[in-house]
This record gives structure tokens, C-alpha cells and sequence, in this order.
């Protein structure tokens, strides 16, 4: 543990010119409350709040933070209240330390929902002073970092909640040194050999890469020395989180991420940015659509900079990256730049640099389900943004997968409620075609427009435009409609004696609608609302499909009857001619004999997988494995003809034939790295095929004989470690 002199010197040395008599009192108060507290590590307690200050003076927040830091827990987990702190230390600071102070002592249903209500309580909080998110983001920083001490269940939860809230919310916030080292982290623990597997193949490319970067940083110097523009200039690595997901998401290996390492080069002015970028783009050919301008166009976390790729005279594409001094400390410290280079952050740039949290607040108000707040927390706030314009030139920010109602709805609400159709870039599309980056849109309004539709709801994918099409539905009582429809006619069908449950099932309100020449679903039980004969007729409907349902299973059950019959007939006649049928496929049939058994040749079932047997008319008994496709696709009439079957125990560990289908890019070395696993695994190759796939990838067919099913699982790990490979599978017969 620090001491107190020893804390104090240390945060001195990111600003001499904290107030020590506060941030000292807090200290011992958190070292008082703490006392005998300690962490899973067997520390003590008051470890925690001190390096959570440490961090928070390290990002130069200023010394009401810092305080808050050390006495962020106090409240939470002592017996200290938030009146005494109030007292002692101020509204300010108690209202920081109550931002981040979780809601401990109320009882929640679910764990979604004590997660949904402690981020509500964050996001107030943050709403009125942004510093209670960066004291929350130091904390977690902390946590993870002394996170093994925790259980494998707790670590798996606390880092996934990292990758989906916290690390997303320092992004947004352009704390961009904070977002990297906590991906880094949950991705040690979450995919370990991944992790490790990544770090080791970029320590055998370090020395390479060095070389490399420092060759071309010194080609830039001698340009950039020419015409006298005053530089900084050095390499940066990419984090493992930033690489792995690049190689996962876009099946790559690590040789084809271009921006492995990258070239930053820091200038004075604007100016000069694109004095340097021109410079750079007559030194190396630039690779088309890897240009970005983040200084024209800034991202919404204020984040500025030139990107570019070009080719090397290597022939291999490597990243610049182009900006001020200023928007360096942006870019690093994001926000807390405010706090660290200019002494804070005034209401106004709060209300332009922080409007993505005023409208997630605007929003949540109207979530009850935690789920959906979850949901729409994730989709608004932390996926991907696309970025279009007005007709005139204004940039409009929205969720990737946005579509015109989204665009319309951000314009204004009447704009969106009014809304009949769009234009993108000049040309008519309908209200659910998916923007992209770049597009201008116009939407197209009429006064006769009948309004929003519950269909809409399925359509908008921000999470602001569906909130406004609720209110709209619920304003014109169509939303109410809805429920009130449904409750008013289940009352109905139960009065007349019907099961409602059995009439009530999607596809019988599917047909009543598409019979009765309904909008929709809702638009139907908008109808029932009103009560009168229309439930009579609709009722009367539903019945006549439940009576048809249940002459039709008469049939079938019948069918199935003279089915099995003619089974017994013909295998008895075949018994003649070879007796115990079931050896040659390995399967039994308890309490059958003399039976007909194939084998399915859609999944290809072998000894040790877990099978069922399907009655096929006039082919005896079809051996599927249980979760083969054609049986997760079977209606409720066919499963009637499933039965049990079991493998011979003798045919279990016997060699048998599998197909296993591989995926690949054109890659040196593939075919014998199949070869040395399969040797490795003492498993027989009996046949290979490979042919051309889409996007120049080319699938590999392998008939293998395997000794065990659970080979395959196994075998095709394996063949995905194989550079090249994208994926392994196994395939049908």
C-alpha cells in the first residue's frame, strides 16, 4: 500500500498544482473506512481507490475527481453515508461518488435488470457531470487488471460486460489509451489461446516490422526536412483486440492486416496536415478507399486525424495517420483532454460533444424491459455509426443498418410521422433500404399520409425514431388498440368454449389475415377491438382451421398405421434372404426386428453419434443423427414417425468413413499441414477433392475413416489453425 506522502508525490507529478489538502483528507478518509477490508487478492482494500486515483490523475482529471476516486467505495461498501461525505467533502464531490455508486440495497428480479437500473443511474449522473463515467471507466480499469484473483464464472461476466458497455463507452468518450488496454485485458481472459497465439506470432514479426517502420520513418523525415514543416514523427502498434478482431470478423491471418503498424506524424496546423498528406501520396501510390478524413469530417467522440494506406516499395500496404498536436491529446485522452490541457470543459462544448448521451436519455426514460434497454443501449450508443447528409450538406449521425424512417425521425418527428417515401442520391427507395456512409437523403412527406404503423416499429433501427413511433401509436390509441384487441378476443373465444391457446398460434392469425385482406396482424386486432361480428367470423375461421387440422391428422395417423405394415411385410420377406439387417449399418430398434435401415445421407451419421430413426414409407426405418437440419426443419405431424435406435455397442470405436469440408484461401503448405495432422491423429485420408468457392477461396472435400466421433470436433479445430483455412465443418455424404 502507498503512504500517504508516497500517493500524494506521486499524483504531484502529473500536476503540481492539486489542492493536497483536500485530495489528502479524502485519502484518509478511504484509508479510515477501509480499514480491515480486504480484496480477493488478500490486500487491502484501500489498494483499489488508490490506484483508481492514480489513474484519473494520470488522464490530468482535475482534483475533485481524483478525491471522488479514493472515496468512490466508501459509501458503497462502509459505513460511511453520503450525508458525511456530503458534509466533509461538498455537493460536488458527493455527487460524483453517488454517480458511481451502484444501487446495492434495493432487490432486483434479474441480473438484466440491477444492470439496466445501475446504468440508468450512470447515465443521469453523467448527464449532469461527465466526470462520474471516467471515475466508473478507472474503476473497471483497476478491476480488470487484478482480475485473476476472481472466480472463472465472475471473470468470463466482468469481461464481457466490459467488451459490451465499458470499453465501448471510453471509445464514445475518445479516451482511446483507456478503450484499447481494456479490450486487451477481456481478451486475455475470455480467448486465451487466441491472445497468446497472437502475441507470439507478432513477437516473431517485431524485429522485421522495425526495420521496416524505421526505414520508411526515415524517408519521411528527409521529405518532410525539404520543406521545412516542424514534425513529430514515430511508429505505433495496433492492440492484440483491435488485430484479433480483424482476423476473426474478416477471415484473415495476421499477415493480411494492413495496419498492423502505422506512421504517425504530428504538425502544427491544418495546413500543414495536408501539406504532408499531399507529400506522402507522392512518395508511396495510396490504396483507393483507404483514405479518411476525420479532420473534415470528425468522429462523434471529436476524434481527429488523416488516415491513409499506401504500398510500400516492398510491396506491402502500411497506415499514416496525420494531425495537430491538439487533436493528438483528443485523440489519447478524449474528453478528459478537457481536464488535462484546458482546464476543463465548458457547457457549451458539453452540449455539442456529449448530444449522443442527451438523446440516450431522452429514450431510456420510456424503457421498462431491461432486456430491451440492454438492447437498444448497445445498438444506439455503442454500434457502428454510418454517417449521411441532408439534401443541404448537413452530416447526420446514425446506427449502422440505418434505413430512411431513422434519417427522417432525427430530422424531426412530424418529418417522420409524415413520411411516404425517400430519395438516396436522386433515386426513389422504400422506407427500410439500409443507408451507407456518403448517401444524401431526401425524404419524401404528405400531408394524407396516415401515420406510422406498428410494422414501422420492425423497420426503424435507432432506437430514438422507434421511441417516437410508440408515442405517435399510443397517441392516436393505435398502440392500445392493439393489446386491447387481443385481450377483448381471447375474453371472446374463452366465453364460446374454444382452446385459446390452440387458435391463437401464428399461422392461423396469418392466414385470417392474409383471407380477410388485413394490413397486418396489428391491423387485425385493431379491428377485433371494436368487437361486433367481426370476431364471430373470425372465430369461426380459426375453428375451421383447427377441425381441418385435426381430420388431416386422422389421415396421417392412419397413413402412418398402413406405413409401419408394410415395413413388416417387406422386411419379413427380405429375412429370408439375410437375417439381422441392422449389422450392416451398426443400428438396433428396441423391441423390432428384421427391420430395412439406411443410413441418412444428409448427415451422415456414424457410430457414436447421438441418432434417431424416421419411418420413411416404403424404405423401412432412415437413421438421422439428432441434429441434422432436415429434422430441426420437420412439422409436428412428421415427428410422429420418429422413434428410438441406438447404435450396436460393438460398432462404437470401429473405423468408419467421415467427410470433413475445409474452406480456403490459396495458401502455401495447406495440403501437408492436413496430412501432418491427420498422421498426428492416426486417422486414414481415403479421399480428397478440392474445387473453386466464391471470392477466390476454394472448398477441400475430405473422406476420412475415423476411429471416434469425437475425432471430428477435434480434427476440425485443428484444420482451422491451419494458415489459409477460414473454416472446417463436417459435410453430407
Amino acid at each position: 500500500m502507498m503512504r500517504k506522502s508516497e500517493f500524494l508525490d506521486t499524483i504531484l507529478k502529473e500536476n503540481p498544482k492539486y489542492d493536497t489538502e483536500l485530495i489528502g483528507r479524502a485519502y484518509d478518509t478511504a484509508e479510515e473506512m477501509h480499514r480491515g477490508q480486504l480484496r480477493k487478492s488478500g490486500e487491502e482494500y484501500i489498494i483499489h481507490p488508490l490506484a483508481v486515483a492514480v489513474i484519473l490523475a494520470e488522464l490530468g482529471m482535475d482534483e475533485e475527481t481524483i478525491t471522488a476516486g479514493l472515496l468512490h467505495d466508501v459509501v458503497e461498501d462502509t459505513q460511511y453515508t453520503m450525508e458525511e461525505l456530503t458534509a466533509e467533502f461538498g455537493d460536488e464531490i458527493a455527487l460524483l461518488v453517488d454517480g458511481v455508486t451502484k444501487l446495492g440495497a434495493l432487490k432486483f428480479e434479474s441480473k438484466e435488470a440491477r444492470q439496466a437500473e445501475n446504468l440508468r443511474k450512470m447515465f443521469l449522473a453523467m448527464s449532469k457531470d461527465i466526470r462520474v463515467i471516467i471515475i466508473k471507466l478507472a474503476d473497471r480499469l483497476h478491476n480488470l487488471r487484478t482480475i485473476n484473483y476472481m472466480t472463472h464464472d465472475k471473470i468470463v461476466e466482468k469481461c464481457q460486460e466490459t467488451l459490451d458497455i465499458y470499453a465501448p463507452l471510453a471509445a464514445r468518450l475518445g479516451i482511446y489509451t483507456m478503450k484499447m488496454e481494456l479490450e486487451d485485458i477481456a481478451l486475455k481472459f475470455l480467448h486465451p489461446e487466441a491472445y497468446y497465439d497472437l502475441v507470439e506470432k507478432i513477437s516473431e514479426r517485431k524485429e522485421a516490422r522495425e526495420e521496416a517502420i524505421q526505414r520508411v520513418i526515415g524517408e519521411i523525415k528527409n521529405s518532410l526536412d525539404e520543406i521545412c514543416i516542424h514534425y513529430n514523427i514515430y511508429g505505433r502498434s495496433k492492440h492484440f483486440y483491435s488485430i484479433w478482431k480483424k482476423m476473426t470478423y474478416q477471415h484473415k491471418n495476421i499477415d493480411e492486416i494492413f495496419d498492423l503498424i502505422a506512421v504517425r506524424i504530428i504538425v502544427d496546423t491544418v495546413r500543414d496536415c495536408y501539406a504532408v498528406l499531399g507529400l506522402v501520396h507522392t512518395m508511396w501510390t495510396p490504396i483507393p478507399g483507404r483514405f479518411k478524413d476525420y479532420i473534415a469530417m470528425p468522429k462523434p467522440n471529436m476524434y481527429q486525424s488523416l488516415h491513409t494506406t499506401v504500398i510500400g516499395d516492398s510491396g506491402r500496404p502500411f497506415e499514416i495517420q496525420i494531425r495537430t498536436q491538439e487533436m493528438h491529446e483528443i485523440a489519447e485522452y478524449g474528453i478528459a483532454a478537457h481536464w488535462k490541457y484546458k482546464e476543463g470543459i465548458s457547457h457549451e462544448d458539453e452540449e455539442v460533444k456529449l448530444s449522443w448521451l442527451r438523446q440516450a436519455l431522452e429514450w431510456q426514460k420510456d424503457v421498462d424491459d431491461p432486456k430491451e434497454f440492454m438492447e437498444s443501449l448497445k445498438m444506439d450508443l455503442f454500434s457502428n455509426q454510418v454517417f449521411v447528409f441532408t439534401p443541404q450538406g448537413d452530416v447526420v449521425e446514425l446506427p449502422a443498418g440505418a434505413t430512411p424512417l431513422d434519417f427522417a425521425f432525427k430530422i424531426h418527428s412530424d418529418v417522420g410521422c409524415k413520411c411516404v417515401g425517400a430519395k438516396v442520391n436522386g433515386k426513389m427507395v422504400t422506407i427500410d433500404h439500409e443507408l451507407e456512409n456518403g448517401d444524401i437523403v431526401e425524404i419524401v412527406t404528405s400531408q394524407n399520409s396516415p401515420g406510422p404503423s406498428v410494422d414501422w416499429l420492425k423497420i426503424a433501427k435507432s432506437s430514438s425514431a422507434r421511441n417516437k413511433i410508440r408515442q405517435w401509436l399510443k397517441r392516436e390509441n393505435k398502440g392500445d388498440a392493439v393489446d386491447k384487441g387481443k385481450d377483448l378476443f381471447s375474453q371472446y373465444l374463452r366465453k364460446k368454449g374454444y382452446d385459446v391457446k390452440k387458435l391463437l398460434v401464428n399461422s392461423y392469425i396469418a392466414r385470417v389475415v392474409k383471407e380477410m385482406n388485413f394490413k397486418d396482424a396489428g391491423d387485425l386486432f385493431t379491428q377485433l377491438s371494436y368487437g361486433g361480428n367481426i370476431q364471430t367470423k373470425v372465430a369461426n375461421l380459426l375453428q375451421s382451421y383447427e377441425d381441418a387440422k385435426h381430420v388431416q391428422a386422422e389421415e396421417k395417423n392412419k397413413t402412418l398405421m398402413d406405413d409401419l405394415n408394410e415395413i413388416h411385410e417387406k422386411t419379413q420377406k427380405r429375412a429370408e434372404h439375410r437375417k439381422e439387417v441392422d449389422k450392416e449399418t451398426g443400428v438396433m430398434v428396441e423391441g423390432a426386428t428384421n427391420l430395412l435401415i439406411t443410413l441418412a445421407h444428409c448427415c451422415s451419421p456414424v457410430p457414436g453419434d447421438d441418432i434417431v430413426g424416421y419411418i420413411t414409407k416404403g424404405k423401412g426405418i432412415t437413421v438421422h443423427r439428432r441434429d441434422c437440419d432436415n429434422l430441426k426443419s420437420m412439422s409436428e405431424e412428421d415427428r410422429q414417425r420418429l422413434i428410438d435406435v441406438a447404435w450396436d455397442p460393438e460398432m462404437i470405436g470401429k473405423s468408419h468413413g467421415v467427410k470433413i469440408c475445409l474452406v480456403a484461401k490459396e495458401q502455401k503448405g495447406i495440403l501437408s499441414s492436413i496430412s501432418k495432422i491427420c498422421d498426428d491423429m492416426d486417422v486414414r485420408i481415403e479421399g480428397l477433392n478440392a474445387k473453386t468457392g466464391r471470392d477466390d477461396a476454394y472448398i477441400i472435400d475430405l473422406q476420412l475413416g475415423l476411429s471416434g466421433v469425437g475425432q471430428v470436433e477435434k480434427l476440425c479445430r485443428s484444420f482451422k489453425n491451419i494458415p489459409g483455412v477460414m473454416e472446417a465443418y463436417r459435410g453430407k455424404e
